[in-house]
Order: structure tokens, then sequence, then C-alpha cells
């Protein structure tokens, strides 16, 4: 799909949509529980639709309605590895790396699967961790991924900037074995907050999980236990990009966000505000409004997703240079984001210096607009719109479609604020 967005400022107020990063942990816990859960969520993006998918192929059934989905839990049975279950993971590196362990803990044969970049994204630490408990993987590069035998408890040990959905998928799933295993991450250790979004799911489904301050240990024998009903908190990493909208252009509130939530992406409130922006809380409620923007440095370790929009803030900035630091890993990602971002900065006519790990953006600069690809990547098609706001001529999106990966309705809150937004090839 191809859009035309005409600039203009964008101003009001948006609820925010159900947390990604939140929705995977609370599907994959519900699965492995006790007896049915009621999942609240108010948005199902296409990596969700993945996990859901991938877990009624273990045997969970997951049903969606209106705002809420119920997950009747996988059936345990005893010698269940038999043949093997195909999972389509779809492009969803989250569902791929949580279930990896998931799977074989269950003493299941898996056969992985997938589309967009997800065959070329890594998985070789956990491999390597898993293949040393017991899982024999098919041939390293093939894709799809296919896994047998069981894992067994022990000791892990990870290096800790790789990537932290590696040690999501083994606290999922070390729990389920008979004996006790530790997990050792080696630093430094980095997306902190999205293991700490794994410990608190983990909390509210019972499991027991001990951080000595060097290592994981994970009692081995436990049940989960469901709370009955739970509620996806509002996602920080989607609200970012209105949230920067506000500050480009008019003020802009989103509702529906806990502020003492332990998504990393709440600290974009922290990084407006230290560009100049003006912002202001009140409950779960968060409005930035303009201010005179200026360059800052940003170490991205444990919040790469807010480096696309956070880009933009800083082509909007008045005066100073923003630097990009300790985001390598963003070459990962469903693009290289890192030069994703600095293609698209220049296709709408601001220039940058991309380094190993990051971006240098000078300040006092002006966005003219133009065409962009998409990247296939959700959060490049969001950043090039919320560019658009002070574009001096449309911004035109080519591959906008991708949004579906994570915010299917973004360009209907993108009008709902004032946006304009033209549909120039629907079929693309």
């Amino acid at each position: 799909m191809k859009v035309r967005l005409t600039p203009v400022k964008l101003c009001g107020s948006i609820p925010a949509i159900s947390s990604k990063s939140d929705a995977h942990r609370l599907l994959i816990a519900a699965a492995l529980s006790d007896r049915e859960t009621e999942i609240l969520c108010n948005v199902l993006s296409e990596d969700i639709r993945a996990t859901a998918r991938c877990l009624a192929a273990l045997g969970a059934k997951v049903a969606f309605s209106e705002n809420r989905m119920r997950v009747h839990p996988i059936p345990r049975t005893e010698n269940a590895e038999g043949a093997p279950v195909t999972l389509d993971c779809g492009e969803s590196g989250s569902t791929l790396r949580f279930l990896l362990p998931v799977v074989s803990a269950l003493g299941k044969n898996g056969v992985f699967t997938g589309g967009g970049r997800l065959p070329q994204r890594p998985i070789t630490e956990l491999r390597e961790a898993m293949e040393a408990h017991g899982v024999h993987f098919s041939e390293k590069g093939a894709f799809p991924i296919h896994t047998s035998g069981a894992l067994k408890a022990g000791e892990y040990t990870l290096r800790g900037d790789v990537s932290s959905q590696y040690v999501t998928g083994l606290l999922f799933a070390l729990p389920l074995l008979s004996d006790d295993s530790t997990l050792r991450l080696l630093p430094p250790v980095e997306s902190k907050p999205y293991i700490e979004m794994t410990m608190a799911t983990l909390r509210r489904f019972r499991i027991r999980i001990f951080f000595t301050g060097e290592e994981f240990w994970i009692p081995g024998g436990q049940t989960y236990k469901s709370p009955g009903t739970v509620s996806v908190e509002g996602d920080w990493s989607n609200a970012a990009f209105f949230l920067t909208a506000g500050a480009l252009g008019a003020p802009v509130t989103v509702t529906g966000l806990n502020p003492d939530s332990p998504q990393g992406d709440k600290a974009i409130l922290e990084i407006l505000r230290r560009m100049g922006a003006a912002v202001e809380t009140a409950g779960e409620s968060a409005t930035v409004s303009p201010g005179a923007l200026h360059g800052i440095a940003q170490d991205m370790a444990d919040i790469p997703d807010l480096a696309p929009i956070f880009s933009v803030a800083a082509a909007a900035a008045r005066t100073g240079e923003t630097a990009i630091q300790n985001a390598a890993r963003l070459r990962l990602k469903e693009s290289d984001r890192l030069a994703a971002i600095h293609r698209m900065l220049g296709s709408l006519g601001v220039s940058c210096t991309e380094t190993a790990d990051g971006l240098l953006i000078p300040g006092g600069q002006s966005i003219s607009g133009g065409e962009t690809s998409g990247f296939g990547d959700h959060r490049m098609v969001m950043a090039a719109a919320i560019a658009s706001i002070l574009a001096e001529t449309p911004v035109t999106i080519d591959g906008a479609e991708a949004v579906e990966k994570s915010y299917p309705h973004f360009f209907e809150d993108f009008k709902h604020l004032g946006g304009m937004v033209d549909v120039l090839d629907p079929a693309r």
C-alpha cells in the first residue's frame, strides 16, 4: 500500500493501543496455565495473531471477541513428543524466540516457519544453549527450523547484549521442567526492561523465579496459575509516535498508559522533555506539547525500538546534534533500522551520518518531504508518517501496510488527530 500524507499538525487525544510486548507474554502464560484465562486487549496486530496461531497449533484454544481473548490452555500429556508441530510465526521474532524453548520444554517436536526477515533474524546463542540441554536443531541457517528432543534443566549461560527475547523464552520454559535451573547473563545486559516485563507476567501467573543480582534461579516443577482475567497494558512503544507528534506541532494526549509500567519505552517522555518539549502527566494520561527542540545524546541499549521516532524528533531539532548510541542491534530488526533511518531521513531531505552502532543527526535542518520506502518495517512507516507533520511538501510512503504488524489502525488514529491520508495504491 502506498499512502500520501499532506503536512498538517496533529492535535487531540487518543487511547493507547494494547502493548504487543505485554500481549505476547500474557498469551503464552495463559496457554501454559491450569485453567482458562480472559485477556483484555483492544487491538489484534499481526504479531499477536502469530503467537495465538502457534499456541493453537500446540493445542491451546484461543477465541477472539471484541477487545478480549479467551485462552484455554495447552493440554499436558505424558510422552507428548509425537509428530512435529508446525508453528507459523509470521514475521514475529518474539513469537519464534519465546516459543522455541517452550515447545521443547513441553516435550514436543517443532517446525518453526514464517516470512519477511524472520529467516534472517538470529537465534544462535539461544540455539546453542538449548542444544547443550538436550534439544536437536536442523542444520544451521536452514529455514524452517526443526527441533526435536526435550529441553533439560541445568545451568544456562547467555550473553546479555544479544537479545532479551532469548532470556524471556527460557524464563517461560524452565519452570515447566522437573528439576531446578539457573540462568546467568553475561554483562553487559541490554533491553533490561523487556526482561522485567517477562518477570512481571510470571509473577501474575504465580511462577517463582529468584534473581540474585548475577543469575536467575528457576525452581522446576511449577504450575502456571491463571489469575482468571488480566488486562494488557497500554503500549508505550507505539504511543511514542503520537507523543512525539505533540512535540512537533500541537499538543497530543495519549490515555491508558501506566506510568509505573516496566516497559522501557516510557522513556520517550524524558527524552522529549530533555529535548525541550513540554511534557505533562496525569494518572494514566500523558500530554506532549511543542517546544524549542535541541539535539541530545541518547544511549539506546535498553530502548532500541524508540530509535526511528527519536530520529524524527532529532531531525526537527532547531539546534545541536543528536547522537543515537549503542544501537547496533537495530540492524537485526524487521529491517536494518540504522540503515533504514539513514535512508528515510535522506529521502525526506534530512542529512545524517550512519555509524557502526548509531546515527548522528545535526539540528537546524528542514524536512522537505518526498517519497520514502516503508522498508517492510512497521516502526519505519510510523516514523515517516510523523515526519510529515513538519514537511514542506507531502510525504509518500511505499509499503505502508507494514503497520499491520503492531498497530493496524495507526492511520485511523493519525486521521483522528487531524492528519490527512490519501491511499494511492491500496493493492501494494
